[in-house]
């Protein structure tokens, strides 16, 4: 792949770092987490070892401030190797970030130090069974009891929700609200009235754990409250514009692999006495392919950089990266698959495995479909 010439010299350091362990510790038990649909407990090791799990955190809470474009060319080396492990990477930040904006110093002295060096593991619960794409809808309340909130109520889709040692969650003081009764609270796991609920069978991504969560009564006290009430939706949507680019990232890496894959495949496939990539029809399908890929890691370096020089209000172009990415991801893994003809439909190979994984990139942190409404929204004015 080219070397964006806009990298400063320690994120290419980092991004180096993260390409050999990637390569080294990680890709060689993709197949077998994805197999066993188990937790990817030795490539989540490697990456702690490593050191890159702080380098979102600023250095006074004990991370290295390295910003979102450095998030997002390590989420890619990472993804590039194993989508799953990619997912539970992101979700630190993804489940940290709220602390960082909105939580109170003693937030951030109590979570953030153990956050950087994966000794507490975050997870960001937004979604519910009738709440995913209407995010402002849902359920789960929060009602104010004295110098505590009780709250009731299940959510779904909660990457890492059965190991994380807290999680975001965002309830409502009042549905009638919508968004503006939203409310995020921090949640230790140990919490009387929190229970894990049902762990998902995916089609993808099947090494990083999806569970339900529910609430049962469960008393959080006041000061585990992030910002005030009716504050959460917005800390929601502030958290995901500076996850986006790196979500993203993930999709470029998927796509990224997808291609070398192809390319070395059709390299040395040999049909009617010469390797096929010496056809027209193929070398089509590559040119295609990495023109896609190449596109989307460009806009999710554009989105990520304008995070780091501290533009607000970058929605625009955190959704457009996310939606191409996901879209790319899906196509490239979807044409390396036919590259490699009835082997790529099988588990021999890996492109099975991304055009699984890549579809997933096209739903979660918001749709496809929901990032061109918020495209749209922003283009006309709404």
């Amino acid at each position: 792949m080219n070397d964006p010439f806009y990298l400063t010299d320690d994120q290419r350091a980092i991004r180096d770092l993260a390409r050999k362990i990637a390569r080294e510790r990680i890709a060689p038990h993709a197949a077998h987490y994805d197999e066993t649909e188990q937790y990817p407990e030795e490539s989540m090791k490697a990456i702690l070892e490593s050191g890159l799990f702080g380098i979102w955190v600023p250095e006074e809470w004990g991370g290295s401030d390295m910003g979102c474009l450095a998030l997002s060319v390590v989420t890619e080396e990472i993804a590039w190797a194993c989508a799953a492990t990619a997912t539970q990477y992101l979700d630190q930040p993804l489940g940290g970030l709220p602390i960082l904006l909105a939580g109170s110093d003693e937030h951030k002295k109590r979570y953030l130090p153990r956050l950087a060096t994966g000794e507490l593991l975050a997870a960001y619960s937004l979604s519910e069974p009738g709440a995913g794409s209407d995010a402002a809808g849902l359920r789960t309340t929060a009602v104010r009891e004295g110098d505590r909130y009780v709250l009731n109520g299940s959510k779904q889709w909660c990457t890492n929700g059965d190991h994380a040692d807290v999680v975001v969650v965002f309830a409502t003081v009042d549905p009638t609200k919508r968004a503006k009764g939203i409310t995020a609270f921090l949640v230790d796991k140990d919490t009387p009235g929190f229970s894990i609920g049902k762990k998902e069978k995916k089609m993808g991504i099947r090494a990083s754990p999806t569970v339900a969560l529910h609430f049962t009564d469960c008393a959080v006290p006041v000061a585990q409250r992030l910002g005030a009430e009716g504050e959460g939706f917005k800390i929601a949507m502030q958290t995901l514009d500076i996850t986006r680019p790196a979500t993203g990232a993930m999709a470029v890496g998927i796509g990224q692999a997808a291609l070398d894959a192809a390319v070395g495949y059709a390299k040395e496939r040999q049909q009617f006495g010469q390797a096929i990539a010496a056809f027209q029809g193929i070398q089509f399908m590559l040119a295609d392919m990495a023109m896609q890929v190449h596109a989307a890691r460009l806009m999710v370096h554009h989105a990520a950089r304008q995070v780091d020089v501290g533009l607000r209000g970058n929605t625009y172009e955190a959704s457009m990266a996310k939606c191409w990415a996901g879209d790319a991801a899906m196509k490239v893994a979807t044409d390396a698959v036919q590259v490699f003809g009835g082997y790529g439909y099988t588990r021999e190979y890996p492109v099975e495995r991304f055009m699984r994984d890549a579809k997933i990139m096209q739903i979660y942190e918001g749709t496809s479909q929901i990032q061109r409404v918020i495209i749209a929204r922003e283009l006309l004015g709404g």
